[in-house]
């Protein structure tokens, strides 16, 4: 049972949870389609995530940071992000610590049993926001986080049946058949929880199932005798989707390629943030695009990526560690082109500086020494949505955010990356033209940037490719496969259908 009372929050309607059996079940796609129906149907729908553990980000409209699956929900909804939307969102920095953002600023840091202790006052975060979404929409749709049957969080729970008993709301449970041991998922899961939590449960949903549906149906018709709950509907698993993942970097390329005219990588260190910055190259048919992971050697390629850090002197560390900074001087050395982005536009200056201890012990480090820039790490993180021109030959125009904590002061002039709409410079280029850094997030999603980059990059003339607009597509392609393979009939009483 929850250690909340559910008395001074009473039963609400319109509006559901989605829970998962495990992590990457479904429940952010689950959540994103439904907004969409809804929205489409001219409900005025919102979604919510108590409680997210990411290091992908976003920055609302209202000035504040949310995880990156909300922000995705909240634009099928046809909103812009608001901090009501993920009122608690922990960045990790290690293995066992996190900052920990309320309401879209970050509070303080805290490690794993301290957090804990946290979890009642995150509760009441939780339900400011939550009491703020039901009285301006007519559904707020919920979903959970990791599994609600992680028997050692169950106490003070806030991220899933604790949030379900304190607000009374209903909850469809996911899990995803291409893993394998779904049955034993969604019995097993069922099983673990209390009889209150196993009541609300009304109904499972099947995820990325592929094959032949009447194979199934003999295991659908056990599971509900078995449990005395209904499969609400089995869906398909629906290759190449392009939705910004919450947090587990996806490295497979996306799409048929036709033959690449730019080969590019990007470095994935153990605290990468914001790797949905890279996208639109794993997109595009003419960029032969991979992520290099821990104990390989980088490839040969035109351009190479230092994406954003949570943990940006670690991440450095542990770069060198690899070899990787002899890699990064050996493909400069003939020629090659080199971005960084955020935390690794922070790592190609001469220092690093964190008198705070903000993102580890305090101290400092020597950056890869590639622009005259040091980095101190302050308080105050930076939070902007941006637009501007990339200072590259077209002057594209750029739309993006920052979200950052290091200030960076060049002790040269130097050519700025971007000069945004406010009047201010952001960013570097190096000299001699292979080095472009900025802390703008977003720096491909613009076509024409994209293309100018791509081109600076050594590709030539490109394809035009649009993420966002990609991405609404597949909004759309997500709901119309959810909507015919969902039974939402059953889901009437508990939705504006």
């Amino acid at each position: 049972m929850s250690a909340f009372s559910a008395s001074a929050f009473p039963m609400i309607s319109n509006t559901l949870m989605v829970q998962g059996t495990t992590s990457d079940a479904g429940k952010s796609t689950v959540v994103a389609a439904l907004c969409r129906i809804l929205a489409r149907r001219g409900v005025r729908v919102a979604p919510f995530k108590p409680q997210n553990m990411a290091l992908n980000s976003a920055v609302t409209v209202d000035g504040g940071e949310i995880g990156r699956a909300q922000a995705v929900q909240a634009w099928a909804c046809g909103l812009e992000p608001q901090i009501d939307f993920n009122p608690v969102l922990l960045k990790p920095t290690t293995d066992r610590k996190a900052q920990v953002i309320i309401h879209g600023k970050a509070a303080l840091d805290l490690d794993a049993r301290a957090y804990h202790d946290y979890k009642p006052r995150a509760m009441t975060a939780v339900l400011e926001s939550w009491q703020r979404l039901t009285s301006r929409y007519d559904c707020v749709l919920v979903e959970g986080a990791g599994s609600p049957a992680e028997i050692n969080l169950r106490a003070r729970d806030i991220a899933n049946m604790g949030f379900a008993e304190a607000v009374d709301c209903p909850v469809i449970l996911v899990a995803d058949i291409d893993r394998g041991g779904v049955f034993a998922h969604l019995v097993g899961t069922l099983e673990l929880l209390s009889p209150s939590e196993r009541n609300r449960v009304v109904g499972f949903v099947i995820n990325r199932f592929r094959g032949d549906i009447s194979l199934l149906q003999s295991g659908l018709d056990w599971l509900a005798e078995r449990t005395g709950k209904p499969v609400l509907g089995v869906l398909p698993y629906l290759h190449g989707l392009v939705l910004d993942a919450e947090d587990a970097i996806a490295h497979n390329d996306l799409g048929n390629k036709s033959p690449p005219r730019l080969k590019a990588i990007a470095l994935a260190y153990p605290r990468t943030s914001n790797h949905n910055d890279l996208d639109a190259l794993r997109l595009h048919p003419q960029v032969d695009f991979s992520w290099v992971g821990p104990g390989q050697t980088l490839p040969a390629a035109d351009l190479i990526v230092l994406p954003g850090s949570k943990a940006v002197r670690a991440d450095l560390e542990w770069l060198r560690a690899q070899g990787w900074d002899s890699a990064i001087a050996h493909h400069l050395r003939y020629g090659g082109k080199l971005i960084g982005l955020c935390g690794g536009y922070q790592m190609l200056g001469t220092c690093i500086a964190d008198p705070l201890g903000l993102e580890g012990p305090p101290g400092s480090c020597p950056g890869l020494g590639y622009l005259p820039v040091h980095t101190t790490l302050a308080a105050d993180k930076q939070l902007h949505n941006v637009r501007g021109e990339l200072c590259l030959p077209g002057r594209p125009t750029v739309t993006g955010y920052e979200i950052h904590q290091g200030v960076s002061h060049s002790t040269a002039q130097l050519q700025p990356a971007l000069q945004f709409s406010d009047g201010r410079h952001d960013g570097a280029q190096s000299a001699d033209g292979q080095i472009l850094a900025t802390y703008c997030h977003g720096l491909f999603d613009h076509p024409a940037a994209l293309t100018a980059l791509l081109a600076w990059a050594g590709a030539g003339a490109t394809e035009r490719v649009d993420i966002a607009a990609r991405r609404s597509a597949d909004l759309e392609r997500l709901a119309d496969a959810v909507e015919q393979a969902l039974d939402l009939e059953a889901l009437r009483p508990y939705l504006p259908i």
